[in-house]
């Protein structure tokens, strides 16, 4: 059969209760669903292995870069917000979740990563280069001025970036012929999400990172104490 909803699954579902509800199969039948409802459920099974796999690779990637659990679990823990975005432009477009837009969330993920590693580095360059200064635990008032200074100078970066992902989605977006239906899937996660990457690198990600920057010069006077 051929169905006009894009909702495969939703389909199935509701036919194999509509199915069960009314009709009693003889002894000795059954009732298999193949076709693009049996390759779904198998593209669905390989993500559930997929997702946690490349979410681990993620924070292996950013563990040797930055040799230390503080900034990749700083990113992590803000990966999720970086996906609003998507999610609100895949639910604005009509799209079903499907394995193509659960691609384009595994590659906005790693996109949001790589921005977020981008503008602590700066960070820590900026600090670094304080402290070598200072000779001395900073305040609190100079990780937020260091904090605000070293973001400032990473905005055209990465407004660059993010913008320029978008750009490059646009013509997907306004696909028509065939397998438009399939790649506008996966392009709408991304380019909805660079939105709020770039929100989310300019606005949370420094505030977050000076708080626990804070919190740790704090530690170190205490100890020192």
């Amino acid at each position: 059969m051929d169905i006009k909803t894009a909702d495969i699954g939703g389909f199935v579902a509701q036919a194999q209760k509509t199915l069960a509800e009314q009709v009693q199969l003889p002894a000795g039948y059954t009732v298999a669903w193949s076709g693009q409802f049996e390759y779904m459920e198998r593209a669905a099974k390989r993500l559930k292995m997929v997702v946690p796999i490349t979410l681990l690779l993620i924070f292996i990637l950013l563990y040797c870069s930055f040799r230390n659990i503080t900034e990749p679990t700083i990113v992590m823990l803000t990966i999720p917000f970086s996906l609003i975005g998507g999610i609100w432009l895949v639910y604005w477009l009509g799209f079903n979740l499907s394995i193509g837009v659960y691609v384009g969330f595994i590659a906005l993920a790693g996109t949001a990563a790589e921005t977020g590693v981008m503008v602590l580095s700066f960070i820590d360059i900026e600090m670094d280069k304080l402290r070598e200064q200072k000779q001395a635990p900073l305040t609190a008032a100079e990780i937020r001025a260091t904090t605000e200074a070293a973001t400032a100078l990473r905005v055209r970066p990465v407004a660059i970036t993010s913008l320029a992902n978008i750009v490059g989605l646009i013509p997907i977006m306004w696909a028509s012929g065939t397998g438009a239906d399939v790649t506008q899937r996966v392009a709408a996660p991304a380019m909805g999400g660079m939105l709020t990457v770039l929100i989310l690198s300019l606005l949370v990600f420094p505030v977050v990172y000076s708080l626990v920057l804070q919190f740790q010069e704090s530690r170190k006077l205490g100890g020192a104490s």
